[in-house]
């Protein structure tokens, strides 16, 4: 039986990806999955891997460019439920891989628990977060990290401790296809301190970022010893476009998208951006935006 045939209250096919992405742009998919619940989720990942049918995992689609032409295969999509939960056991707060890092900033800053708070706005799924490990100087939500569980490509739960973890700049070791859940040790803290250095770092991270109506994505990560941003901005690329895509004036490393921007167009901007620092400074940015 087809993917449909075998889930057909959690599958659509020939979906369009556009509406699931920050950008909104995007071809469609020949597959889109919602699972329901973990045994859902681990029925189609069996299924997937038995079958030969390929598999990616879309997290809140913040950090990720999808191309134009079709995907081909299975896009599963956590929503809701199981995924999104978030419980505090003492000092440990266990949020599920689909929840939103916003929703359990708010949660640890309400309880008292200090860690996270600096992170707020920056937008993605906590399993995403935690799978490229985002943060800044300020730091890295894998600091906090104290057990995650995911899921293998055979629909098999496997919990991995601290140790067993390895986070770097913007990465992690965590290959498996499905992050399941992640539990955070974090520190005892007066609510009202959590609460205003959450707000500080609000404004300072807004200020920084294409307005808060414009679809932007970062496109670089920051140089050893430097920053993306500094060096596009020297060159006096603000505002340069490629179709509808133009690089920031408030960021030089984040790409807006304008109305009836393409894929083609975002791609064709961080090409020239990045030949661009390249040739005038030597050099080469690594590229922060996913890519399907």
């Amino acid at each position: 039986m087809s993917l449909v045939e075998s889930f057909p209250e959690i599958t659509k096919k020939r979906e369009p990806l556009a509406p699931y992405t920050h950008l909104r742009i995007g071809g469609m998919a020949d597959y889109l999955v919602q699972p329901r619940t973990p045994a859902e989720l681990a029925a189609v990942l069996k299924y997937c891997k038995t079958h030969q049918v390929p598999l990616r995992m879309l997290g809140g689609g913040y950090n990720l460019l999808i191309r134009d032409e079709p995907i081909s295969g299975a896009v599963v999509r956590l929503q809701g439920g199981e995924f999104a939960k978030i419980e505090t056991t003492g000092n440990v707060v266990r949020a599920g891989g689909g929840a939103q890092l916003f929703d359990l900033i708010a949660h640890t800053v309400k309880v008292g628990l200090g860690g996270l708070e600096t992170l707020v706005g920056i937008r993605g799924s906590v399993g995403g977060s935690v799978r490229c490990n985002v943060g800044d100087r300020t730091g890295e939500i894998g600091s906090s990290v104290k057990r995650v569980a995911v899921l293998t490509d055979d629909g098999v739960e496997q919990v991995r401790s601290r140790d067993e973890l390895a986070f770097t700049d913007h990465a992690s070791d965590l290959d498996e296809p499905v992050i399941l859940w992640v539990e955070f040790s974090l520190d005892r803290e007066s609510p009202d301190s959590l609460l205003k250095r959450m707000r500080r770092m609000w404004v300072q991270r807004q200020a920084t970022e294409p307005l808060s109506f414009q679809a932007g994505v970062r496109m670089f990560r920051n140089p050893p010893g430097g920053s993306a941003s500094t060096l596009v901005d020297r060159l006096g690329l603000a505002k340069h476009r490629v179709g509808g895509a133009e690089v920031s004036e408030r960021n030089g490393n984040y790409a807006v998208a304008h109305p009836g921007t393409t894929a083609r167009d975002i791609l064709g901007l961080v090409d020239y951006v990045r030949d661009r620092v390249r040739e005038k400074t030597g050099v080469t940015l690594e590229r922060e935006l996913y890519i399907w």
